[in-house]
């Protein structure tokens, strides 16, 4: 649900003054979306509902550190692209202590309780994800975060512009670059027009 730009100010500012009622409303408003960027990029949804706990929890704690109501989702967005590196660098870090993937899971495998839809679902989903991820290795590390801000989190320049806190017109050119290698490759065509759509 969308709301005018002036009542999320007002709840903004609200929130700041100690209202929880307004809190949980900006709440409302912008869960699913941080919660669909963390899942991109993180591909657990027990782990993304954490950190978009922890997301939400952390703005409620900092909100006297913000400096204006109208870059409120920006300043989320980028709470959560933050809470998102540190899983992943944690992640890393713990892998390189552990035998085994964190997502192998022995008991499942021949499983009589999950049904053929649901395993040809979940393969068709990791099909997905394996060519986003292919689509993705050709583009530096700035490309791929304006390309998955632009165009999974929908995020307008401005406002990927205040996440990254770069110039909108680098934001621009990172975003041509990005979208300039992916029209170049043939066999990514009509993944990235199915994704841009």
């Amino acid at each position: 649900m969308e709301y005018d730009k002036d009542s999320v100010s007002r709840w903004v500012l609200e929130a700041v003054n100690g209202s929880e009622a307004s809190f949980h409303r900006l709440m409302d408003l912008y869960y699913k979306g941080i919660f669909r960027m963390i899942f991109y990029r993180i591909q657990s949804k027990m782990d993304a509902e954490d950190i978009t706990q922890e997301v939400f929890f952390q703005a409620y704690n900092r909100l006297n550190s913000l400096q204006s109501p109208d870059r409120f989702k920006s300043w989320l967005f980028s709470i959560a692209l933050n809470k998102v590196r540190d899983f992943i660098r944690k992640k890393k870090f713990r892998s390189l202590f552990q035998a085994l993937p964190e997502n192998l899971d022995l008991e499942s495998e021949g499983n009589p309780g999950s049904r053929p839809s649901e395993a040809h679902e979940q393969l068709e989903r990791t099909d997905f994800w394996n060519m986003v991820t292919h689509m993705m290795t050709g583009l530096s590390n700035k490309e791929r975060e304006v390309f998955t801000l632009r165009f999974f989190d929908n995020l307008s320049i401005r406002e990927i512009s205040q996440v990254m806190d770069k110039g909108e017109s680098t934001i621009k050119t990172f975003l041509y670059r990005a979208m300039l290698k992916i029209k170049n490759n043939p066999s990514l065509q009509k993944l990235a027009e199915e994704t841009m759509q």
